[in-house]
């Protein structure tokens, strides 16, 4: 029996999974037929609908996974949701097809195209991207708005008051600094030490995260602002000197790159987390999914890659671009073979963090970096190494660059909600967001590099993970071997749970694992679990808060304490 099912059609507005271009994208379910067979007949009725639309320059693309396909078309710009109608209506004539059914509306389909194309061209836009492009200038478009240049030089016009091309003076328009940071864990901390550097070489740097949107001091807004929305924020704000933007794998998925002209992109590290979304199901694909920001690079850009990450080696051999390499292991073959070209590495040993490239070194002791914790978070020496190589790649001055990584700490302005320390009764209290098996390990094998008389820990789990996920979560916590488990409610991550089903759950497993009952604590939120959990600290105590929510709250009832 052959199953079909349309899960959803996307506009991608830049560089993108499948391909460099814009489009459109649906991801479909199937079962009992084979990929190729339904390639091929979307393919057959999307060609069709293209010719129609006059779009018979444009490609098709398509991606196989398990249990489902993606399949794409690459359209103008300026009608990218026609171009998801036609994508869907291609499909709704292939599950006909494939089904052995009468689609009776396709007449009335094509129509309705044709009238959403008229209504959505817009070919003075097109005529000004394509110059832009010609010129070499930096434009960013989306739903309402066009704008060239970025920075102090950005100007910007509604889509529907477009100027006339010979008014406009080309080359007044420049295109300052930026970066794409991405991977599995790290890119917040990675964007907001990049930022503190940028500042110590007198610039104002712009920061997009999952948290907020910043330049320099100020913070336009908090939220989620790591997919292309933020970047064309903050590329378009007069104030920003050089920009980092943070791009999380839902944001690249759902629309691929919002620029594609940045001069340097560091990818942390892959590790499994939020798999089965999107149709990517495995450490690979995903591998593949941060690696898009490669098609996000001048041809002279620099991708800064961590060497000791064996997906990011593999997939090293796909790009054009300049790597600078970074690892753990000053003799990892990677640092090695960099040197001896003169190529730019950056590498840990004796205590120290290396940067080389050439005849031009400048050395850090971890000891200096307040974010290491005296080197024993092993996290953030990779985060410091990353960040180096991508500050050198963009031309910043070794100074700066020692200054910063000297100054910024660990405290909830620096880096809210990642590492942040806390002297509380005499015990050592650390508040951090890790929330998947890569961050949680790298963060409890920090805290058990400190010594403590006793251990307590407080964590939670949102409610879109599987219970297997959950167990390898816990798991993870069991390692630090603490003297009571506080487990937290996170009531707005529940995610189709029921209320108190996660934390039963939870409790449940680490009683089969040995931990006794009256070592675990059942709390309503993450305030309350810190709240009691403060009850219990004694002097020489080390203390793990994973706050997955009301992290602002629990930042307060730890500043008043120590106040």
């Amino acid at each position: 029996m052959i199953t079909l099912k349309f899960e959803e059609a996307r506009r991608i507005t830049g560089p993108n999974l499948l391909s460099q271009q814009p489009g459109a994208l649906i991801d479909v379910s199937i079962d009992g037929i084979s990929h190729e067979d339904v390639w091929q007949c979307w393919q057959k009725n999307i060609s069709e609908i293209l010719n129609l639309l006059g779009w018979q320059n444009e490609n098709l693309y398509h991606r196989k996974y398990d249990g489902g396909i993606s399949l794409s078309i690459s359209a103008p710009i300026d009608a990218l949701y026609t171009a998801c109608q036609a994508a869907e209506l291609a499909w709704l004539l292939c599950e006909s097809q494939l089904q052995s059914t009468v689609f009776t509306d396709k007449e009335l389909k094509l129509n309705e195209l044709m009238i959403s194309l008229a209504g959505e061209v817009n070919p003075t836009l097109l005529a000004l991207i394509a110059l832009a492009i010609e010129k070499g200038v930096s434009y960013l478009v989306d739903d309402d708005f066009f704008s060239l240049g970025t920075g102090v030089t950005c100007q910007v016009w509604p889509v529907t008051e477009l100027p006339q091309a010979s008014s406009i003076q080309w080359a007044g328009f420049k295109k300052i600094p930026a970066a794409f940071i991405t991977g599995t864990n790290g890119k917040s901390t990675s964007v907001r030490l990049a930022s503190t550097i940028a500042k110590n070489a007198g610039l104002q740097a712009g920061v997009t995260s999952t948290d907020f949107i910043r330049v320099g001091e100020t913070i336009l807004d908090t939220g989620d602002y790591s997919g292309p929305g933020g970047a064309r924020i903050l590329l378009r704000h007069c104030e920003t000197e050089i920009a980092f933007l943070e791009v999380a794998r839902g944001g690249l998925l759902r629309r691929g790159l919002p620029v594609c002209d940045n001069q340097a992109a560091l990818i942390t590290n892959i590790a499994a987390d939020h798999l089965g979304q999107y149709g990517i199901n495995t450490v690979p694909e995903l591998a593949e999914v941060k690696f898009i920001v490669d098609k996000g690079l001048i041809d002279t850009g620099v991708l800064i890659l961590n060497a000791d990450d064996d997906e990011l080696v593999r997939l090293s051999a796909n790009t054009i671009h300049s790597i600078c390499w970074f690892s753990m292991d000053k003799d990892n073959s990677l640092i090695q073979a960099n040197m001896n070209k003169g190529l730019a590495v950056v590498f840990f040993h004796d205590q120290h963090i290396h940067f080389v490239k050439a005849e031009y070194t400048f050395s850090v002791a971890v000891n200096d970096i307040v974010m290491t914790f005296n080197g024993t978070a092993t996290y953030n020496i990779r985060n410091a190494m990353g960040v180096i190589g991508l500050c050198c790649a963009l031309k910043i001055e070794h100074k700066a660059i020692l200054k910063g990584l000297k100054e910024f700490g660990s405290d909830p302005f620096d880096n809210p909600g990642r590492g942040n320390r806390y002297q509380y009764n005499g015990a050592e209290v650390i508040v951090d967001f890790a929330h998947n098996q890569h961050s949680m390990s790298a963060v409890i094998e920090m805290a058990k590099n400190i010594p403590a008389k006793r251990r307590l820990v407080m964590f939670s789990h949102a409610g879109d993970r599987s219970d297997q996920d959950m167990f390898e979560l816990n798991e993870e916590v069991l390692k630090f071997e603490a003297d009571e488990y506080v487990i937290a409610e996170l009531e707005i991550y529940l995610r189709g749970r029921e209320l108190g089903e996660i934390p039963a759950l939870v409790k449940t497993h680490l009683l089969n694992n040995h931990v006794a009952e009256n070592h675990i604590t059942l709390c309503d939120s993450p305030l309350a679990g810190a709240e009691h959990t403060l009850t219990k600290i004694q002097a020489g105590d080390v203390v793990l808060l994973f706050a997955l929510d009301q992290r602002d709250k629990i930042h307060q009832l730890l500043q008043l304490a120590q106040s």
